[in-house]
C-alpha cells in the first residue's frame, strides 16, 4: 500500500478527540438505561402496582372517559395492558406534544399519574438519543457519533495489525497496546451496539425505515390504506410506519376526518373493553397496548412488542404480533407477525432488545454492561496514552507522510461515507482542517 498508515492514524486521531465526549455520554447513559425496569419497578412501586381508594369496579372505557375530564386539554392516545401484578397504563397527549401516564388498578380505578418527560426510563432515553434537547441537531450529532465508532473500531483494528502492538515489548508503548487490547476484545459487541443502535437515529433510521415501506422482502409490504396518525411508540418498530386498514365507517359520506388526534368519542365507536376482548379472541395475549383511532377511517392497533422501552410491557421477538380491528364492528382487518417481517425488520426486531440488554434476560445486560465499561476503559487508556506520548513535544497531532494516501484507503473512505451519509459530509470536513493545516505548514516553511 501507497500509504495507508499515517491517515488512517490522524484520522482515528480527529476521531477520538471529537467524539469522545460524546461516546462518553452516550456510554454512561447506556448503562443508565440498561436497568431501567429493575430501577422503575423500585422507584415507582405505588404507580406500577398500588390500589387505589376507591373500591368500586368501573369498565376500562368509564375509565378512560374518566381520564380525559380529569386531565383537561389532553386526549387519551393509548392503553397498555400489562401482566399482572402491573397495572394497566394510560398514556395521555396533547397538541404541545407533553404527555402524562395514569396507572388504572385492577378496578379500573385511578392510583397515580407521572409526567411522561421525567420518568426514569424517558430521561435516560432522551440523554442517550439528543443529550436531552430533543433537538434534530444534537440526534444528528449522537448518529455521527457512532458513524465514528465504526470507523475507530476498523482503522484500530488495521493500526493495531500494523504497529504488531500485541508482541511489541515496549514500555513507551505499554498504554496505547492495552487501549488497543481492550479495543480488539470489544470491538465485536461495540459494532453490534452501535449498528442495532441506527433505527433511532434521526438520518439513517428514516432511510432503513423508507428502504423498508418500499420493499417486502426487506421490510414490511403495504397492510392497507390510510396510513395512522396515532402516537406509535409501543408499537412494534416494524410496523410502525405500516399503512392501516381503514374502518367502514357508518353513516360516512365517504370524506376523510382531518383531525390527527386519536379518537374515543366518535359515533358508532365500540368500548375499549370491546377491543380488549376482540384481540384477546384473536389470540393477543398480556402484555399488550392499545392505540386509538386518529380520525373516523381509523383502526384500533393492538399490538405485542418487544421493543416498547415500557416497564413490564415487552415480550419475546418471536412472539411480537400487531393486529388492526375496525373501529366501530370490532372486526379484526388484519395482522402482521413476525413471520411476516422482511429481513431487515426481523433483524432489528431482535437487535433492539440486544442493544437494551433484555433480549435473553440479565445476562444479556451483563454483557452490555461489561462491554460499556470496557470501552469506557478503552477511551481512558487512549487518552492516557496520547497525553505520556506528547507530553514532552509541542505537536500533539500525528505527523503527517509526504506522500498520497493510497487507494484503497480513498476506496474505503468513501464507501464507508456512501454507507454512512453523515459520516461521508464530516470526512469532508475533516479534509477541509487538513487541507489548512497543510497550508498552513507550507507558508510556515517558506
Amino acid at each position: 500500500m501507497k500509504n495507508t498508515f499515517n491517515p488512517l492514524q490522524r484520522l482515528h486521531f480527529y476521531a477520538a478527540i471529537f467524539i469522545a465526549p460524546l461516546l462518553i455520554t452516550l456510554t454512561i447513559s447506556g448503562i443508565g438505561y440498561l436497568f431501567f425496569p429493575e430501577v422503575e419497578n423500585n422507584i415507582y412501586k405505588n404507580e406500577f402496582f398500588g390500589d387505589s381508594d376507591v373500591k368500586t369496579h368501573q369498565t376500562l372505557n368509564d375509565a378512560v372517559h374518566q381520564v380525559e375530564r380529569q386531565y383537561e386539554g389532553f386526549f387519551v392516545s393509548k392503553v397498555s395492558i400489562l401482566d399482572e401484578p402491573y397495572n394497566k397504563r394510560i398514556t395521555l397527549s396533547d397538541m404541545a406534544g407533553n404527555q402524562r401516564y395514569v396507572f388504572l388498578d385492577h378496578n379500573n380505578q385511578f392510583v397515580a399519574d407521572q409526567n411522561a418527560k421525567h420518568t426514569y426510563s424517558n430521561v435516560m432515553r432522551s440523554i442517550h438519543s439528543s443529550l436531552f434537547t430533543e433537538n434534530t441537531i444534537i440526534n444528528y450529532l449522537v448518529e455521527l457519533t457512532a458513524c465514528w465508532t465504526i470507523f475507530m473500531i476498523l482503522s484500530g483494528i488495521y493500526l493495531l495489525i500494523k504497529k504488531h502492538l500485541i508482541s511489541n515489548k515496549s514500555k513507551a508503548l505499554h498504554w496505547q497496546k492495552w487501549h488497543a487490547m481492550i479495543g480488539i476484545i470489544i470491538a465485536i459487541p461495540v459494532f453490534v451496539l452501535v449498528l442495532t443502535g441506527l433505527p433511532w437515529s434521526g438520518f439513517m433510521g428514516s432511510k432503513i425505515a423508507g428502504m423498508m415501506d418500499t420493499n417486502g422482502d426487506l421490510g414490511q409490504g403495504e397492510l392497507a390504506i390510510n396510513p395512522p396518525k396515532s402516537d406509535l411508540n409501543e408499537l412494534p418498530w416494524a410496523t410502525r410506519k405500516n399503512k392501516q386498514p381503514a374502518s367502514s365507517e357508518k353513516g360516512s359520506s365517504g370524506h376523510h376526518g382531518k383531525s390527527a388526534m386519536p379518537q374515543t368519542k366518535l359515533d358508532y365507536q365500540i368500548s375499549i373493553d370491546k377491543v380488549v376482548e376482540q384481540a384477546q379472541k384473536s389470540g393477543i395475549k398480556k402484555p399488550f397496548s392499545i392505540v386509538y383511532p386518529s380520525d373516523k377511517h381509523g383502526t384500533f392497533i393492538v399490538s405485542n412488542t418487544s421493543n416498547s422501552g415500557v416497564t413490564g410491557l415487552d415480550v419475546s421477538p418471536y412472539k411480537e404480533q400487531t393486529l388492526y380491528f375496525d373501529q366501530y364492528s370490532g372486526k379484526k382487518l388484519g395482522t402482521i407477525k413476525y413471520d411476516d417481517y422482511g429481513i431487515i425488520a426481523k433483524w432489528f426486531t431482535w437487535g433492539i432488545p440486544l442493544h437494551e440488554g433484555h433480549l435473553f434476560g440479565i445476562l444479556n445486560k451483563i454483557i452490555n454492561l461489561f462491554v460499556c465499561i470496557a470501552l469506557l476503559v478503552a477511551i481512558g487508556m487512549g487518552f492516557v496514552s496520547w497525553i505520556k506520548r506528547t507530553k514532552n513535544t509541542a505537536v500533539k497531532v500525528p505527523n503527517r507522510v509526504k506522500k498520497p494516501a493510497s487507494i484503497s484507503l480513498i476506496i474505503c473512505l468513501i464507501v464507508l461515507g456512501l454507507l454512512m451519509p453523515l459520516f461521508g459530509l464530516s470526512l469532508i470536513l475533516v479534509f477541509i482542517i487538513e487541507l489548512i493545516l497543510y497550508i498552513k505548514d507550507r507558508r510556515a516553511k517558506q
